[in-house]
């Protein structure tokens, strides 16, 4: 039995529907209203278990775990849930994966485990941001620099708008940020209003950011130079954010409803999508060569359902090994991406043998 918790939102009912595409059954979907999924979802998943289930609170949560071997935490916000469905998780030898991240699980990590498989922030970023590089690398015989772009248009939740910003204030986020000489420089970059990229229907406003994710894909490919970049689509997001970043620290309910009122109006009559695009630059063969992977996808929380998915297919398929691990840091990032590629989310995966600007020209415009 897989189960799902949150599985009533967008992010946990794509996770549900690529599951049983992918001929995963049965699925156990749970939330907080099980009268209201069975109505309006019934049909769709004919031999699911709708199930009504409360993540803080533990008799409500062990009726759900019981007779599960695997659960993909989707419920939000993230920060307040990942950790405590987690330890649950262990304590009965269940296998774990969350598509949202709490930083508690960075202290699980170093406990003693038994043989269960937990993965934490599987999703589209953090996870699947992490194990692009990572593949595309494998064409290096040495990868020398990196250029990372995230452009996205998306409406916001409450939860995801909160765990958004808990990201932002963090600590461990380190803002306009670079690796630089194979360390992190603080301040070496700045924001850029107005930027173009390839396969971005509209000029963007691009924020550096470098967590935890990026310095690991730095560390592991032995960067010299790596920078990443988040761009931001409309014109109402971007003040927006700038205010309530330090809003979210003092009024918490206020700077998440702006946040989700700026994206609502930016997203109007416009097509949601998302889209990677990843330069490495480095030798094959003694050869200075430069190439660009492009992922283009609809809605974000579609993505990030998909990801979730094709990491719990892994974990059914044994091929994760046992441990407490953010989805990026996987041995091997291939047969996560090739599952995941077999679904209709993803629209375009290449790699050019190009540089991003060179791409520029051609594809303006495209999505």
């Amino acid at each position: 039995m897989i189960g799902i918790i949150g599985g009533y939102g967008a992010v946990g009912l794509q996770t549900a529907r690529m599951l049983q595409a992918w001929g995963r059954q049965p699925l156990r979907i749970g939330g907080r209203n099980s009268t209201m999924a069975r109505t309006r979802f019934g049909s769709e998943f004919p031999q699911a278990e709708w199930f009504e289930v409360d993540v803080e609170d533990d008799r409500s949560m062990d009726l759900f775990l019981d007779g599960c071997s695997l659960i993909v935490n989707c419920s939000g916000p993230s920060w307040r849930t990942a950790a405590r469905v987690a330890g649950m998780c262990l304590d009965r030898g269940c296998h774990h994966v969350d598509a949202g991240m709490d930083k508690e699980m960075a202290v699980m990590r170093k406990l003693s485990q038994n043989n269960t498989v937990v993965l934490y922030a599987a999703g589209a970023t953090p996870g699947l941001s992490g194990l692009l590089p990572r593949q595309l690398a494998q064409a290096f015989d040495k990868v020398e620099s990196l250029r990372y772009y995230t452009g996205a248009l998306d409406n916001f939740t409450a939860a995801a708008a909160e765990d958004y910003l808990t990201g932002v204030v963090d600590k461990d986020n380190q803002p306009l940020a670079a690796w630089k000489n194979g360390a992190c420089r603080l301040g070496a970059l700045s924001r850029k209003p107005g930027s173009r990229l390839p396969f971005l229907p509209r000029e963007v406003t691009l924020y550096p950011y470098f967590d935890a994710e990026a310095e690991f894909v730095a560390n592991a490919l032995a960067l010299r130079d790596g920078e990443w970049y988040i761009g931001v689509d409309g014109q109402h997001v971007p003040p927006v954010l700038d205010e309530v970043r330090s809003r979210f620290l003092t009024d918490r309910h206020d700077a998440i409803k702006r946040l989700c009122t700026a994206a609502e109006l930016d997203a109007v009559g416009r097509r949601q999508y998302v889209v990677f695009i990843i330069e490495l630059s480095g030798r094959k063969n003694g050869t200075g060569i430069t190439r660009t992977l492009v992922l283009q996808a609809d809605k974000p929380s579609r993505l990030t359902g998909s990801v979730a998915a094709a990491a719990a297919m892994a974990v059914l398929a044994g091929e994760i090994p046992a441990g407490i691990r953010p989805l990026a840091e996987i041995p091997v990032p291939d047969k996560v991406i090739e599952q995941l590629n077999k679904s209709k989310v993803i629209s375009c995966l290449r790699v050019f043998e190009s540089s991003v600007e060179q791409l520029l020209p051609v594809t303006e415009g495209e999505l």
